[in-house]
């Protein structure tokens, strides 16, 4: 046998056996492309939100407060940390503190809000909310503003959130009975003008 059929005869052998390992090799490549991605790709479907909108008192308002439900669908806790817009000169977390003499403060919140795992955070008139402050131009009914949410674990994620100039909180509306003077009792359903 000639030297050269003797080294082709060698190699099919090894070249076989490569062959064998090559699918080998993809399947734990894409184990591990997978492993690396699945955080990327849950964190980001980890946190959701509704009913986002923001609010300003009228068209010349120098400040604004954005309203929101932030959803955590992961069974750990999360943190929203941070906001960031260059709708305003300063974007916070705010919330409502009552002070020693029974009035309720704004006050901004440096730690961030905790979401629970599988809990809703609500930023809600008279609560937890985010805060414009310094506006850098006049927030238009109807508009959309950009916003960046800051979470400890999920990471960053990007809104449009409308501008709504006369909405009002869910909260504000409620119902109770009462009577007025010579008359049964009934009930009414009131909604707090802002």
């Amino acid at each position: 046998m000639s030297k050269a059929k003797r080294l082709t005869l060698d190699l099919n052998p090894m070249i076989l056996d490569c062959c064998k390992r090559v699918p080998y090799f993809y399947k734990k490549l894409n184990f591990f492309v997978i492993v690396l991605l699945t955080p990327l790709v849950a964190n980001a479907e980890t946190i959701s939100v509704d009913d986002a909108y923001v609010r300003v008192s009228s068209k010349l308002a120098k400040s604004a407060a954005a309203f929101m439900e932030i959803r955590n669908g992961s069974s750990r806790d999360d943190r929203l940390l941070d906001v960031k817009s260059d709708e305003a000169k300063k974007v916070e977390l705010h919330t409502h503190i009552e002070g020693d003499d029974g009035v309720m403060k704004m006050r901004r919140v440096e730690d961030g809000f905790v979401i629970s795992g599988n809990g809703v955070l609500k930023l809600e008139r008279g609560g937890d909310h985010i805060m414009f402050m310094g506006l850098s131009q006049p927030f238009v009914d109807g508009e959309v503003i950009l916003l960046t949410l800051i979470f400890e674990t999920a990471g960053s994620i990007d809104l449009e959130i409308p501008i709504h100039l006369k909405k009002r909180s869910a909260s504000r509306s409620h119902s109770h009975n009462h009577t007025h003077k010579n008359s049964k009792t009934h009930k009414h359903k009131h909604t707090h003008s802002d």
